[in-house]
């Protein structure tokens, strides 16, 4: 990631961000005349930020995470647990997996069936496309992937599941003059195919501000990625950086977001990280 700063693609949408973090300080909660909040059970946490105490206890790292007060995961990564193991580690926390992330080659192929079965077996009902191959970087590649999200969005949906697709900083930008991921919203039905919406990647793209996709594409981001970005770029702990997540969330009903799943790429102690993202959610009014 590096220490690259916002540049000016971006300062509109992060604009009113620094003067929010100074007139509340980082890291505290900002007020909102509206007193809105993110319900308990939408504060989940997206398991890859969790991925090196999950590989030496996955069953204590649940547990560390229901005593925060986190009440949804989403998996990313099994660590040589079965689906079925998993499930019974998250029955005895009482957290609930909301959502896998499953590669897309797997998806748009024969594994499937198996994994849409996983996802159930996990006591989910989101199957997710974490990224993109390289390949497809093209508006002609991202055109193929809509057709094949539709595809697999169809099975997904006679499933019982929906499939969602999560963003990274390559989705977002131009390429002859068009957004590859407008190109993922506007061509994929919107019954078969919604969006997981990374926020750190989208503002760092530059060219999706998350509060606008929210009323342009309603009901399409059923679930968030709250990362927060640092004012050098880096990751940072959610409500510690520069992101308006206020600003963010106050249409985030209009795009039909029921779960928001920290996410910190590198924290240095995931576990403080975890506790200081969850304080900060838990507390915020917009």
């Amino acid at each position: 990631m590096g220490t690259q700063h916002v540049n000016g693609a971006r300062r509109a949408f992060l604009g009113t961000a620094l003067g929010a973090v100074a007139a509340v300080g980082i890291g505290a909660a900002p007020a909102a005349a509206a007193g809105r909040r993110i319900p308990r059970t939408g504060i989940g946490m997206h398991l890859y930020t969790m991925r090196t105490p999950l590989a030496a206890d996955f069953a204590g790292t649940l547990e560390q995470l229901a005593e925060i007060g986190y009440a949804t995961v989403g998996v990313s990564g099994r660590h040589g647990n079965s689906p079925a193991a998993i499930r019974q580690m998250l029955d005895r926390t009482r957290l609930k997996a909301v959502l896998e992330h499953v590669g897309y080659n797997i998806v748009t192929g024969s594994g499937l069936p198996q994994a849409l079965e996983d996802v159930h077996t996990l006591g989910g009902k989101w199957i997710v496309v974490p990224s993109l191959p390289g390949s497809l970087h093209s508006p002609d590649g991202y055109r193929e992937v809509a057709r094949q999200f539709n595809r697999a969005g169809l099975a997904a949906r006679e499933s019982g599941l929906k499939l969602l697709y999560h963003n990274h900083g390559g989705d977002h930008e131009v390429v002859d003059g068009v957004s590859l991921y407008d190109i993922l919203l506007n061509e994929t039905d919107p019954e078969l195919v919604g969006f997981e919406l990374d926020l750190y990647w989208a503002a760092k793209g530059g060219s999706s501000d998350p509060g606008e996709l929210f009323v342009r594409h309603r009901g399409r981001f059923p679930a968030l990625h709250v990362k927060d970005m640092a004012p050098n770029g880096d990751f940072t702990d959610v409500g510690s950086g520069i992101l308006d997540f206020p600003a963010m969330f106050d249409t985030a009903r209009q795009g039909g977001v029921k779960q928001w799943l920290v996410e910190h790429d590198a924290p240095a102690d995931p576990f403080a990280s975890a506790r200081a993202s969850y304080r900060y959610l838990s507390r915020l009014r917009y």
